[in-house]
């Protein structure tokens, strides 16, 4: 049976990504700093930001086909001017780094293996900006970039990069902290998962280099 490593996998994104995927058929192991039990996959602990610790979670995996990147984070603040290095530089890390290692990692064993997925989470920001998020907007628009250069350095091996691009999400932490939006005008994480899904699957074949829309109708 084919493996995929999914980071992050117990936010609303996560589960369902999880869930997609365990139930197309994927024996899915799933990868966080703190571990928590997600029912019917295997859990990993992990640190991505530490290189040695990406390694050591992807040589976990046997019959590793696909990896699945959702770790990362959002940060509101002021215009540039008024941004501290420190909280920049934390966006680029958290956004980032594990994305790298996870890559470093996987991609030889990948390639090895004949051929693969390797998927991120960007975000539409790294397209159509917005004020005061330029830490995120920077960092989301690096992953695009790394997702590109994994794409040319290991599409002739057969794996294919891409990154999938969403706006708001549905879900109940949005709801509660954007009271005063419009929910309906955003994506559920259901929808968002399938399109993982398919990106992982051999069905997904023509396509890598790409930068995925999911962002609906917001």
């Amino acid at each position: 049976m084919a493996a995929a490593l999914v980071a992050g996998g117990t936010g609303a994104l996560g589960r369902a990504v999880v869930g997609e995927l365990r139930d197309s058929g994927w024996a899915v192991t799933v990868v966080n700093r703190h571990a928590r039990q997600v029912e019917g996959v295997a859990v990993l602990e992990a640190d991505l930001l530490d290189p040695d610790a990406a390694g050591m979670a992807v040589e976990g995996v046997e019959d590793l086909r696909a990896v699945v990147n959702l770790v990362g984070g959002f940060s509101m603040g002021p215009k540039v001017e008024g941004v501290r290095l420190a909280d920049f530089e934390h966006m680029l890390r958290l956004n980032l780094v594990p994305a790298f290692n996870l890559a470093r990692a996987a991609m030889p064993r990948l390639a090895a293996a004949g051929g693969g997925a390797f998927i991120c989470v960007s975000a539409r920001a790294a397209l159509r900006p917005f004020a005061g998020a330029s830490g995120y907007i920077t960092a989301k628009a690096g992953v695009l970039a790394l997702v590109q250069a994994l794409d040319a350095e290991y599409r002739g091996a057969g794996v294919r990069s891409n990154a999938v691009l969403p706006s708001v999400i549905d879900t109940p932490a949005n709801r509660e902290s954007m009271p005063d939006a419009d929910p309906s005008k955003w994506v559920p994480p259901a929808e968002i998962a399938r399109v993982i899904r398919f990106l992982c699957s051999e069905d997904s074949a023509p396509t890598s280099g790409a930068a995925v829309p999911v962002y609906g109708r917001a």
